[in-house]
């Protein structure tokens, strides 16, 4: 059993949090978390870019200058890619959907995985909630300062949820709540700084951040949804 300190947005310590062994000690296929990390990145390409071959260019198609006579090297017309205004060689096209489907299971554990290892290096932070009466960013910015957390770093909090029946059955789902409003507008002008809630968070968000600071509340909701 592993614990971690619990922090208030001072700075201070106000208890500690037992964090299960089990949901530290996760083992992943290497292969498995690269081909999740890639295909988050190739899902996240719009494919809009598009130019025109000397085929779709509309322009005129009379010759630039005589075919002969000038000692200069023959031109067909104006849509030739070495003129301004023509077509492009083996330019960006609009393709069909790209899109990777990545597994559900083999997500969970990837995600498991990757915030397993945050654990194992000390880049994980608790604070007790993201409670303030008021935007702040100087107190986000002491309490950084205050436990010497430096680079890109990822705030997580719980998420906001409520039961809607229909035909029988109670289905959950996420609804929208100002609860970290004040704690969002203080973390925003924060360089490196993002925020997130617990249940958007991906592999790559943990990949590309340094530390990560979640309240208790974010911490359960996320051990309860990956190793549901």
């Amino acid at each position: 059993m592993t614990t971690l300190k619990k922090y208030n947005l001072t700075g201070k310590e106000i208890g500690q949090v037992k964090i299960d062994d089990a949901f530290l000690n996760i083992e992943a296929n290497g292969q498995m978390v690269k081909d999740y990390i890639v295909a988050l990145r190739a899902n996240a390409r719009q494919w809009t870019a598009h130019t025109k071959t000397r085929g779709e260019v509309k322009h005129t198609t009379k010759k630039p200058h005589p075919q002969k006579g000038q000692g200069r090297a023959r031109q067909g017309s104006l849509v030739s890619p070495q003129y301004r205004g023509g077509g492009r060689v083996h330019g960006p096209r609009t393709k069909f959907d790209q899109h990777v489907r990545i597994n559900k299971k083999e997500r969970q554990a990837a995600i498991r995985f990757l915030l397993s290892e945050k654990f194992k290096q000390n880049k994980v932070w608790l604070i007790d909630n993201t409670e303030m009466e008021s935007p702040k960013t100087k107190v986000i910015a002491q309490f950084l300062r205050g436990l010497s957390i430096r680079g890109r770093t990822l705030f997580l909090a719980e998420g906001s949820y409520t039961d809607i029946e229909t035909e029988g059955q109670v289905q959950r789902v996420s609804v929208a709540n100002s609860q970290h409003d004040h704690f969002i507008k203080s973390v925003r002008n924060l360089e490196k700084t993002s925020f997130m809630l617990a249940p958007n968070v991906s592999g790559y968000d943990l990949v590309a951040t340094g530390d990560i600071v979640m309240t208790e509340s974010a911490l359960n909701e996320l051990n309860q949804w990956l190793n549901r």
